[in-house]
């Protein structure tokens, strides 16, 4: 029941599907797209930082008709800046020095650490009803995010097809033709870092398989800069992921490591 993005690119759909989009537009993240009466929309506005990593600048999250603007340690509801905890009908923002957190009754919870990592959960009376970069939520992955009839889509175009088009925006969508490089080294070391004692709760209940995926692609892509953003997001996530799947990972933080 969730949908998450993170780190280097990364997006996890809610039918478990991990790939990775480069684009820095405005997105639709997840929407309720089965009706004409829109539930909820979440569109996230991405772009590089000072350090060249993807962040999430901005979330513009709709909920029946409530606006919510959140950017880091600001949230405005319907136009007007609001203090947190804020709460109205159905509606609860909680937000401190690391987290932003919504709670909508209608049945979504939005995660976000005001950087690069988003979490949204929703309840399954949403299944097979949503689109965006979460995917339709039909409990079948690759089926119509990645193959839709006999098209299939590279995540990058799948990606590009979410973007929310905005007459004045200047943002040039990510080269569909360039695949984002494998990655086949590095196993060990992932699957070490995330199998370590810190871990034991997590094992049996995440697929640990597709953060050490991730975690490759990290390490790949950092090209032997040892740059704690590179390993540290994914490995990050992972233990997000299983607090909130019930488990309770023990401190795997230390002095010199994230």
């Amino acid at each position: 029941y969730v949908c998450s993005t993170w780190g280097n690119n990364h997006f996890k759909t809610f039918d478990g599907d991990i790939y990775q989009f480069p684009g820095i537009c405005e997105y639709n993240f997840v929407s309720d797209c089965q009706d004409s009466y829109k539930e909820f929309s979440v569109h996230i506005q991405r772009a590089l930082n000072s350090n060249n990593h993807t962040e999430i600048q901005y979330i513009l999250l709709t909920i029946r008709d409530f606006t919510v603007y959140l950017k880091p340690k600001l949230a405005v509801v319907d136009g007007r800046i609001v203090k947190t905890p804020y709460y109205s009908s159905g509606l609860l923002i909680e937000s401190n020095d690391i987290y932003t957190k919504v709670y909508a009754k209608l049945g979504l919870i939005l995660i976000w650490n005001q950087e690069d990592a988003l979490m949204v959960e929703l309840d399954s009376k949403f299944s097979n009803h949503t689109c965006g970069l979460c995917g339709d939520y039909n409990g079948i992955p690759i089926y119509n995010e990645f193959i839709s009839g006999v098209t299939s889509y590279n995540s990058i175009t799948y990606g590009n097809l979410q973007k929310i088009s905005k007459p004045n925006a200047k943002c040039e969508d990510p080269d569909e033709t360039q695949a984002l490089p494998s990655c086949n080294e590095h196993r060990d070391e992932c699957e070490r870092l995330l199998t370590s004692s810190a871990f034991a709760d997590c094992q049996s209940r995440l697929n640990l398989e597709t953060y050490i995926q991730a975690c490759m692609q990290d390490k790949c892509a950092c090209e032997g800069n040892e740059d704690s953003f590179c390993l540290c997001s994914t490995i990050s996530e992972y233990s997000r992921q299983c607090s909130h799947a019930g488990g309770r990972p023990s401190e795997w933080r230390t002095q010199n490591f994230c």
